[in-house]
């Protein structure tokens, strides 16, 4: 347990202390600000067109039901933020393993006694230590919008722990996909391209079969997040977001242990 919080420490400082960190938590609080920020524009842009009897003849509280700020600018805003995660968490997790490998430090910590496991489970806790910072960070503008929206606190507890398994997700495929490489750039390319892979294959309901359809919306990151959107917490759901950062781990174990081996 000494060894492996003496790592973990490691891994907080190296994370903490690189500018990434910073210019990550600081684009995504800005993307989030800017997407937010916009669909509030279009929100108010709409209500007062309603507002005025000047545009085609409505009359102010004739608003429609769905133009309401949960639809306009909560559910816009989280789909798009989920989409948008894909970029800047390869960032984070390109380096924890690829790092280690590049520098040749990884054949020191296997050397020093510490097993695949503990160097996995410190390494994974210390990046998803800073995921679930990074999306606290996230949250702050849609929470204060929807908030106002009138959205009780389950729904928000839902969104959030749907937007934080998500982001959970992303960073499990970022983190396996680190330990197999030495190469920081093909660390994240790949996730990249794995997790768009991934994301959602609603395009492929048109030309698939019912049965087939559902298979891959069992396998899709977007449908489970979808339902949190919604206000659904889903046991099926945590665990498919869980399996991601066993798998992963199982994984990333795997390539350590090979390493070792092979020595």
């Amino acid at each position: 347990m000494t060894a492996w919080r003496a790592l973990l420490g490691k891994e907080l400082a190296t994370l903490f202390g690189s500018p990434i960190a910073y210019v990550v938590l600081t684009m995504v609080s800005f993307v989030t600000a800017f997407v937010f920020f916009e669909h509030l524009r279009a929100y108010n842009q709409i209500l007062f067109l309603y507002a005025t009897t000047t545009m085609g003849g409505f009359e102010s509280g004739t608003i429609p039901n769905h133009i309401n700020m949960r639809d306009t600018v909560f559910y816009p805003v989280m789909d798009q933020l989920s989409l948008l995660l894909i970029i800047p968490l390869p960032l984070v997790t390109m380096r924890v393993f690829a790092e280690e490998r590049s520098r040749g430090t990884e054949e020191l910590l296997l050397a020093s006694g510490l097993s695949p496991g503990t160097i996995v489970t410190a390494k994974f806790t210390a990046t998803l230590a800073f995921v679930v910072l990074m999306m606290v960070a996230s949250f702050l503008y849609p929470l204060t919008a929807i908030a106002q929206g009138g959205l009780g606190a389950e729904h928000l507890a839902a969104v959030f722990l749907g937007l934080l398994g998500l982001a959970v997700g992303i960073a499990s495929i970022g983190l396996a996909c680190s330990a197999f490489t030495s190469s920081q750039i093909l660390a994240a390319a790949a996730t990249v391209a794995i997790t768009f892979a991934l994301y959602d294959f609603g395009w492929l309901h048109g030309v698939v079969g019912e049965s087939t359809a559902l298979t891959l919306d069992a396998i899709g990151l977007r449908p489970h997040f979808t339902r949190f959107a919604e206000g659904l917490v889903t046991l099926s759901d945590l665990l498919y977001f869980a399996g991601y950062i066993l798998v992963a781990a199982a994984l990333a174990r795997f390539s350590l242990q090979l390493r070792k081996v092979n020595g």
